[in-house]
């Protein structure tokens, strides 16, 4: 199920993550050269990613949104 981005923050083991507005979250991590995501190191680039949707694979099977670190 499409869910629109509407926060990110980082997990414990410093990997971004985006929060969506189901209240899950979804790893968006950059690590070339497998993943390409510059876009997450800045401040910037997250910003502009706001709102854009994400398949949430948590939502199809209906888990409980995700606990906040």
């Amino acid at each position: 199920m499409k869910q629109k981005i509407v926060g990110f923050d980082k997990d414990e083991d410093g990997d971004w993550r985006a929060e969506l507005e189901c209240g899950h979250y979804q790893h968006v991590r950059h690590r070339p050269p497998m993943i390409i995501r510059e876009w997450v190191l800045s401040e910037e680039g997250r910003q502009e990613k706001l709102g854009v949707e994400l398949e949430c694979k948590k939502c199809d099977p209906q888990h409980p949104a995700d606990a906040r670190l």
